[in-house]
């Protein structure tokens, strides 16, 4: 067959990334009882502002209707999930907040 120019090897890359982010992403997701449609959002925004908003995880899992000390074991629960993947997705910069949860 034909080889690939530089563009079509890029696009498919970059293709090839932004499913794999998705499905870790779903895994997570799905792992803690969210929709995916949910988490995608929360995690974009900490990632656009660069900053962890701890209200904003609140939101999240308030569908669940945890009391508060469940609440707060499915949000430890969760960010030692998403702390590895934030932190790989912000490649080495620094996310204000998050460190309360390393």
């Amino acid at each position: 067959g034909q080889g690939l120019d530089q563009r079509e090897i890029e696009a498919g890359y970059l293709r090839f990334k932004t499913e794999r982010q998705t499905a870790e992403l779903a895994a997570v997701a799905a792992a803690h009882n969210l929709a995916p449609e949910s988490l995608q959002p929360f995690v974009d925004a900490i990632l656009q502002r660069m900053v962890f908003d701890g209200e904003q995880l609140t939101e999240l899992l308030e569908p669940l209707g945890l009391n508060w000390r469940a609440r707060r074991d499915a949000e430890l629960a969760l960010m030692e999930d998403l702390v590895p993947l934030l932190k790989k997705r912000a490649a080495s910069r620094d996310i204000s907040g998050l460190s309360a949860y390393e």
